[in-house]
């Protein structure tokens, strides 16, 4: 005796199982095409700078080289002061990097736990000079800056810095009118000053929008060009962007771009570093501060 078995309207467990959504897959592989266009050139940058100058000039280029140079690596720091340079971009941008999260979160603590006539007005008059180009207070700057003897020293790429930027301050304090006042009333309470409430309270619970700000302010100042070609004059006191550039300069007949590349490869390692390390902290703050 045979036994019939009542079929499922959603048919069997695995056809459900093997129907794929073609939305899914048309994005996975809008995915992995923009993925590998992305990464192309950085490719491309990493095995430039292990093919020889010889190889370099062939066309059409080859993908990969057919004799791994890594010399290059090697050559960089006997044809520009490589070690100086990275030195003075270091101590440049963590400096500046330092001076940014102090003045910018102290600036946007105020603007966003202070509430006083006139609170509106003065933080819209320092968004206003977002809109300012650089160029246009350049030379001011630059004859300021002369009259003060800070020509040739590493004070006019450091100094504004601790003086914020509108950008961060607008950032952090996104961030800290987040915070929850009962924090601050029981800071009060124990007698905390507001010096100390920003201290204690207010940055430690601030990691990711500091991280994020911290992020932003190495990369722009590690690839700032325009300032320290402005005010830097000595070869012993250039940055890398600067000595990167000079590489293009009319001093070679033929600019060694596999040298170029080898520096290129080399001034990413900082920024790759230390993303990698506050990855985290840094999506995190980007998504706090974002939503507001």
């Amino acid at each position: 005796m045979s036994t019939v078995k009542a079929a499922s309207p959603l048919g069997p467990p695995s056809r459900l199982r093997r129907r794929a959504d073609p939305v899914k897959i048309a994005s996975f592989i809008t995915l992995i095409i923009t993925t590998f266009l992305m990464l192309l050139p950085l490719f491309f940058m990493v095995s430039t700078s292990l093919k020889s100058k010889r190889e370099m000039l062939k066309f059409p280029p080859t993908f990969l080289p057919e004799s791994w140079a890594w010399s290059n690596y090697t050559e960089i720091f006997e044809t520009l002061q490589f070690g100086t340079l990275y030195k003075n971009s270091l101590i440049i941008a963590g400096l500046s990097v330092f001076g940014t999260l102090l003045s910018s979160a102290l600036v946007a603590y105020g603007f966003a736990r202070y509430r006083g006539r006139g609170n509106n007005f003065w933080f819209i008059l320092l968004l206003s000079t977002m809109m300012l180009p650089y160029p246009a207070i350049m030379i001011p700057q630059f004859v300021l800056f002369s009259k003060m003897q800070w020509i040739d020293t590493f004070l006019p790429l450091i100094v504004p810095a601790f003086f914020g930027s509108a950008y961060n301050i607008f950032l952090l304090r996104q961030f800290f009118s987040t915070l929850p006042e009962e924090l601050f009333d029981a800071g009060r309470i124990d007698g905390c000053g507001e010096l100390r409430m920003w201290r204690t309270i207010a940055l430690p619970l601030s990691a990711p929008a500091l991280a994020t700000v911290a992020i932003f302010a190495f990369i722009y100042s590690w690839n700032d060009l325009l300032t320290p070609v402005l005010y830097l004059s000595s070869s012993d006191k250039f940055t890398l962007p600067v000595g990167m550039a000079s590489l293009t300069s009319s001093r070679f007949r033929i600019p060694p771009w596999h040298l170029l590349m080898v520096a290129s490869v080399l001034a990413m390692v900082p920024i790759v570093t230390l993303f990698a390390i506050a990855q985290k902290q840094f999506v995190e703050g980007i998504v706090l501060t974002g939503i507001k």
